[in-house]
């Protein structure tokens, strides 16, 4: 194992109603989990208004929104425990750095997510 974690099984992992999911990563400061956490809520939220609209681009972006916020969270892509953690953070870093571009507070987000 490569990571700077000595994390255990309990600590990586959470169980709810049975079906098991990946802890945020802890290496994380909480104001970049929390900013993280905005930009995944407000991405859950625009899926939920694309889809009651039917309009299946705005759904398409606010999903890879929640894939980019869940990824730099350390929820979704590599395990965070098997990484270093300078490798972690710059990685959530930029995932919130890319999500305030495509979304910024208080702004209509943008389709283009590759930017």
């Amino acid at each position: 194992m490569d990571s700077d974690d000595a994390s255990t099984d309990d600590e990586r992992w959470i169980v709810l109603d049975g079906r098991r999911w990946r802890r945020t990563d802890p290496a994380l400061s909480d104001d970049l989990a929390a900013r993280l956490r905005s930009h995944l809520g407000r991405a859950r939220a625009a899926v939920r208004t694309g889809t009651r609209a039917g309009d299946e681009a705005a759904v398409a972006a606010a999903r890879q929104r929640v894939g980019l916020a869940k990824n730099g969270l350390g929820e979704r892509g590599p395990r965070w425990w098997e990484e270093p953690v300078d490798a972690r953070l710059a990685r959530a870093r930029d995932a919130a750095d890319r999500l305030d571009r495509l979304a910024p507070l208080g702004a209509e987000p943008r389709h283009d997510v590759n930017g």
